[in-house]
């Protein structure tokens, strides 16, 4: 069995609901779905995806380096969309830190009804 460790921040938002920020196990870090939230007000970033977006991916990179990773180290990500219209413009915040080097593999959908009224949720999984 796995050992499992919490990682836990002040400077990302905290959990919603009954889950962690992040979870390591067997070598990964499996960080939670990342709404676009500032931690610093509790609210939603901004009224557009993009803004959501760029949110969401900081509060990503916030709780990797709690847990001494950084985006580099992403091997998966999942983005989910209210609206798939929104797509490119999530995409171009996405490239921003997901641009260079071994990009993560990736699923992106729309449809879906998000927590807080969001536009945008990013979940990601990093290896050791």
């Amino acid at each position: 069995m796995a050992d499992l460790e919490a990682i836990a921040t002040p400077n990302a938002p905290a959990a919603l609901g009954a889950y962690s920020q992040a979870v390591r196990a067997n070598g990964f870090v499996f960080v939670s779905g990342q709404l676009g939230i500032d931690p610093a007000t509790g609210k939603l970033a901004g009224d557009t995806a993009a803004e959501q977006a760029a949110q969401s991916l900081k509060n990503i990179t916030t709780i990797l380096a709690t847990a001494g990773l950084g985006t580099d180290r992403v091997v998966r990500a999942t983005i989910y969309m209210k609206n798939v219209e929104d797509f490119k413009a999530i995409d171009a915040e996405y490239a921003k830190v997901f641009g260079t080097g071994t990009k993560p593999a990736r699923v992106a959908f729309g449809g879906n009804n998000l927590p807080a009224g969001a536009l945008v949720e990013i979940d990601a999984i990093a290896a050791e």
